[in-house]
């Protein structure tokens, strides 16, 4: 007769990561998530695409994403369009509740 494992003792509660309980982390990837939708959004728009003799071909199309992150970033820093500040609310009385 082959003996029945014992089971794993019972965790304690899981404590809470440090970038979840610090607000200023939490607003931080708030904003960094903001940034990401914003430079997604002015892809979208085709921003600074240019064709003709005079564009930078496949290394400006290749560079283009590092432009719009830049612009974004800029965006959110001068006020965004309030998804930052929505989300971390929204994070905030998720995981301080």
């Amino acid at each position: 007769m082959t003996a029945i494992p014992a089971l794993p003792a019972p965790r304690s509660a899981p404590q809470l990561p440090d970038y979840i309980t610090d607000d200023a982390k939490l607003r931080e990837a708030a904003q960094q998530l903001e940034v990401s939708f914003l430079a997604e959004m002015l892809k979208s728009t085709g921003l600074g695409a240019q064709n003709g003799p005079f564009s930078g071909g496949p290394g400006e199309e290749q560079f283009g994403s590092f432009l719009r992150e830049a612009q974004a970033n800029e965006m959110v820093k001068a006020g965004g369009i309030g998804l930052a500040e929505a989300l971390f609310e929204a994070m905030k009385a998720k995981w301080h509740a």
